[in-house]
């Protein structure tokens, strides 16, 4: 995962740079067919694909610059984490019960 950061724009004199955390993946993979399968002949095949979340962006205006968040990016981007962190605190707390 790579956080990106757009072109500053300026928007009724305020400048603003959005910021978004993006991933990709590739795959790929090849075959050929033997004596328990269907297929006699060989293939191959690939693909990939990407994703970008915006969380957010830096406004700056009079000279102070702050991070205003895109709640619904955050809340995308946290949800897996928090899927995760419950799973293993379920699991430390079976353990300290035996």
């Amino acid at each position: 995962m790579k956080t990106a950061y757009g072109e500053k724009i300026e928007i009724e004199g305020v400048e603003v740079v959005p910021v978004a955390l993006g991933y990709y993946a590739f795959g790929g993979g090849n075959g050929t067919g033997d004596a328990t399968s269907n297929f006699t002949g060989s293939g191959s095949g690939g693909g990939g694909g990407g994703l970008s979340v915006p969380l957010g962006a830096y406004v700056g205006d009079g000279g102070r610059v702050k991070f205003e968040a895109n709640l619904i990016g955050l809340v995308l981007v946290a949800t897996p984490f928090v899927f995760v962190v419950g799973h293993a605190l379920k699991s430390v707390i079976r353990a300290l019960k035996r």
